[in-house]
């Protein structure tokens, strides 16, 4: 029978709704693929690196040497790095001061002399006079007195010569020890004080290396505990603590040690050494070890991607990074051995999500990924080169 054309569009309405909302309508998303990961076993190792700190090599005693006495500074014999030996003369002073100082105590002494000798004359006279009972006692004594002033004042006259005399000897700087010139602190012109450094000597005998530390490090060092040196050129020695600086420096805020070598060894005065400390060295201890690339900044901290060897899913474990081993990182806590890492691959995973392992063969072939292989992936088949 024939349908007239409203019952024909109330019939086909619904028909071509239905086939309008299916066209729109989005396919379902397809299944992720299940990512191949590299893992490691978590397990413990010899740990390689030992601390080592830079240092310098120093003389064991170093002086500044100035002059006792001040003055203008008209000429210096020492030049930086020359070698200097006892009584060799470094610098000189502006000596006509002290030279005229000294002629002046000088003249005292003479008149100082003719004093005791009249005093003793006078004495002497009348001493005889009192034998023959001329004076009494008392004017005896008084000359004895006068005869004993003038003989301290000659004395005191003397003493007055040898310090002048001294202080003109003085305008001399003279080295008193063999060694090096290591530093020039005063040039010729310039006005001094008494004891200013004028020439820093450092001093033929043991020598030093001085290196600092942290404050996290210093507990374990201490004197006499022995270390190992090795200086730039190669040479390596056998050297003991010998001072550790009882406060940290203001500014570095770290602490001063000195290490005192064999007597036999002469490095040169300021090269660079490496100081190894046995206190510190944790070389054949026993640590937990990843590579960096198992490492992933999490928040604030660092952690690793764990596999669940039942599930086949990752979880993110933090971890806390002791210190570096080569290209290998320490970790001091988070993990324990037996434990599935996540070695490579790391920045593509979410908690939770299903991986395989990848495998790589080691009979030349090309890597195998094992595991299930997801819709629509092509499982790669292995040929020999």
């Amino acid at each position: 029978m024939s349908l007239s054309p409203s019952a024909r569009l109330r019939v086909l309405l619904p028909v071509v709704l239905a086939a309008v909302l299916a066209g729109c309508s989005k396919p379902a998303p397809a299944p992720e693929p299940i990512r191949s990961v590299k893992v490691m076993t978590v397990g413990e190792s010899a740990f390689g690196a030992a601390h080592e700190f830079a240092g310098e090599v120093r003389p064991r005693i170093e002086t500044r040497v100035g002059f006792r006495v001040g003055g203008k500074i008209v000429q210096r014999q020492a030049e930086l790095g020359q070698r200097v030996k006892p009584g060799q003369v470094l610098a000189q002073l502006d000596a006509q001061d002290f030279r005229l100082a000294a002629d002046a105590a000088r003249a005292q002494v003479t008149a100082a002399a003719t004093n005791r000798d009249l005093a003793a004359a006078d004495f002497k006279r009348f001493q005889a006079l009192k034998d023959q009972n001329f004076i009494s006692g008392a004017e005896l004594e008084r000359r004895e007195t006068t005869f004993k002033a003038a003989q301290a004042q000659l004395e005191q006259a003397q003493a007055q010569l040898s310090s002048q005399s001294n202080q003109a000897r003085y305008a001399s700087l003279v080295a008193d020890v063999a060694g090096v010139v290591t530093a020039i602190e005063a040039e010729p012109g310039q006005v001094v004080a008494a004891g200013a450094p004028v020439v820093r000597i450092a001093q033929d005998g043991p020598r030093d290396v001085v290196f600092s530390v942290p404050e996290d490090k210093v507990a374990a060092i201490k004197p006499n505990s022995p270390v190992a040196v090795r200086v730039w050129a190669g040479d390596s020695f056998d050297g003991q603590v010998r001072e550790v600086a009882a406060s940290a420096d203001p500014v570095t805020r770290t602490y001063a040690v000195k290490v005192s070598l064999p007597a036999n060894a002469q490095p040169p005065l300021g090269a660079t050494a490496y100081v190894f400390p046995q206190a510190l060295s944790m070389a054949g201890a026993l640590v937990i070890k990843l590579p960096t690339s198992a490492l992933r900044q999490e928040g604030q901290g660092t952690s690793v991607w764990v596999l669940d060897k039942g599930s086949m899913t990752v979880r993110s474990q933090p971890v806390q990074i002791a210190t570096a081993d080569g290209n290998e990182a320490v970790i001091a806590g988070g993990l324990q051995p037996g434990m599935l890492v996540v070695s490579a691959g790391v920045h593509v995973l979410q908690p939770g999500q299903k991986v395989r392992i990848y495998e790589e063969h080691a009979t030349g072939l090309a890597p195998v990924a094992t595991g299930p292989v997801p819709a629509g992936a092509v499982r790669p088949v292995a040929t020999s080169k």
